[in-house]
């Protein structure tokens, strides 16, 4: 049985690599974690703040703008910052989409994606003035139980009850974070990556909702921790469990697409001297601890402000052209298709699509050829894609590449194995970077390095995301390693919303065996490395559950 490694004394970069190696997957150990579900202290889903006011929000309509629209949004009229307009904004990213159950059992279901279902991401808002909300700025805790925001600071010294003189009117700043410990409970060590991609979910889910209503959303990515946590209240240690840390994830900036901002300027000009209301309630009666989790978030705290450029990498594209006119079909309403998004349980093994479906689909992923959700981050694409086909008719089994970026093409056919065939498959589009690698059946390999899980192999395909790593991480600095989770993440959600599009389901995978996924591909170094999984084909329903709705009346 192999050994996580000895623990680095060294410093951020030595912890991430250390960390990176210690909770790979291998066929003979797996990553530590307790290894049975100590149900006596499964934490509570949902984070509240006891003593905070709180309002209800109204329950918005489906928003029945154009799923393919979001995607190219110039089109799209924005929205008033309102307290519809909030609630349309998080009931179609954060809020809870249905109830399952099974027996006494009884869980909620959430628009934005998460490991296990275990919802590590914690969402706020700092707000100015809303009519039926707060008569002053403030900063907002979403309950998606309730689909209510808590009043957790108000901030007395904003003038005219706006965030600041420097943030335009009709604009609001979202704060995402963390609790590792609704993670670790169940996947131990390993939870840390988790949290990240769900972070990259949420990025994904509320930018497109964003989208939707007409805004824009624009990364605070050079913010340093230590600010976001005294912002987002998280530096408040009195008012929170020891044991139940909260990281603070990104902040972004949401405002109009026609009015434009420096988000770093409008920050600062917030006043920074809140009233805070309520302390955080405890999520479970004990815990499990996993001392490297939080010596990895130390490690990839960001501690000074420094835009990606500084590190050699340059900004993506800030206006990428649209791309071709979807087929008639997929022209079908954002709100209902992004409000029943499911994590898929299990795929038939039978059903296909087509190449002319698969496609638009792999398009959808390129920040070259579409604006939104990509717009968001302020670095270019370092994730690309391993596919295992499966049944895509038109379209040999094998493997497969996907370059995120034509730039990349090159870098990729050094770093995967020789021999490799790179051949274009018929009927391509050519600005679409897709190759066949090495025909043949993969679908017994693809579900053995998913931690033997047949999903893998039973769908239209699965795929690994690939992540240039070490270079990049060692040139940009180790809070680096956190984003390149939040790049698979975005990925995640778009491959979420495009197999409902298309009829089918999705889900993504944690659990896999990360060396072996290497070799498959040739991958002989750090240079590149697997950061997520995912699959999709036709999904199968189990009869055992019900399902009602996520709110009452609703």
């Amino acid at each position: 049985m192999r050994e996580p490694a000895s623990e680095p004394e060294q410093g951020p970069l030595d912890w991430v690599f250390h960390y990176h190696d210690r909770t790979k997957h291998h066929f003979r150990r797996y990553a530590a974690s307790l290894g049975w579900l100590d149900w006596d202290t499964q934490p509570d889903p949902f984070r509240t703040y006891p003593g905070a006011p709180a309002v209800r929000l109204p329950m918005p309509p489906d928003l029945e703008v154009p799923y393919d629209s979001v995607f190219t949004p110039n089109s799209l009229p924005p929205r008033p910052i309102d307290l519809a307009g909030v609630s349309d904004f998080l009931f179609h990213s954060f809020a809870l989409s249905a109830w399952k159950q099974h027996g006494d059992s009884r869980w909620a279901l959430r628009v934005n994606p998460s490991s296990g279902n275990l919802h590590p991401t914690e969402v706020y808002l700092l707000l100015p003035a809303v009519s039926g909300l707060s008569d002053r700025a403030a900063l907002h805790h979403y309950v998606s139980r309730d689909h209510a925001l808590e009043r957790r600071a108000d901030l007395a010294g904003a003038p005219s009850g706006r965030l600041g003189n420097a943030c335009p009117e009709g604009a609001f700043f979202l704060g995402l974070s963390s609790i590792p410990w609704r993670e670790s409970w169940k996947y131990g060590e390993r939870a840390w990556r988790y949290c990240q991609h769900d972070t990259g979910h949420a990025l994904a889910a509320a930018r497109l909702a964003a989208s939707a209503l007409g805004w824009r959303m624009l990364l605070l990515d050079d913010l340093p921790d230590e600010d976001a946590a005294r912002i987002l209240g998280l530096d408040r240690h009195q008012e929170f469990s020891p044991e139940e840390p909260e990281e603070p994830d990104v902040l972004a900036l949401v405002l109009p697409r026609s009015l434009h901002c420096d988000p770093r300027v409008a920050l600062a000009s917030v006043r920074d001297d809140p009233t805070w209301h309520g302390c955080a309630n405890r999520l479970s009666a004990g815990h499990q601890d996993w001392p490297v989790i939080d010596r990895i978030a130390r490690a990839c705290r960001r501690r000074r402000a420094s835009m990606p450029e500084a590190h050699g990498l340059t900004p993506a594209p800030p206006e990428p052209p649209p791309g071709p006119t979807p087929a008639p079909e997929r022209h079908r309403p954002f709100g209902p298709l992004v409000r029943r998004r499911r994590s898929a349980l299990g795929l038939d093994g039978r059903s296909s699509m087509s190449r002319e479906a698969l496609y638009p689909m792999l398009r959808r992923l390129l920040p070259g050829l579409c604006r939104a959700p990509w717009d968001l981050l302020p670095w270019p694409a370092c994730v690309h894609l391993g596919l295992f086909v499966h049944r895509v008719a038109g379209l040999d089994p094998g493997l497969y590449a996907l370059a995120r970026s034509d730039d990349a093409v090159a870098s990729l056919r050094t770093s995967l194995r020789p021999g490799f065939a790179w051949n274009t498959p018929e009927g391509c589009p050519t600005d679409l970077p897709f190759f066949l690698l090495e025909p043949g059946d993969v679908r017994g390999v693809a579900a053995r390095v998913s931690c033997d899980q047949d999903i893998a192999g039973d769908g239209c395909f699965s795929l690994a995301m690939l992540a240039q790593f070490e270079p990049i991480v060692r040139r940009a600095g180790a809070p680096f390693y956190r984003r390149l989770y939040w790049e698979c993440g975005m990925i995640g959600q778009v491959l979420y919303l495009e197999a409902e599009a298309a009829g089918l389901r999705g889900t993504g995978i944690g659990c896999y065996f990360d060396d072996p996924v290497h070799e498959i591909f040739g991958i002989r170094d750090r240079g590149l490395q697997s950061l997520y999984h995912f699959t999709l084909g036709m999904p199968v329903e189990d009869p055992r559950l019900t399902t009602s709705p996520a709110y009452p009346g609703a």
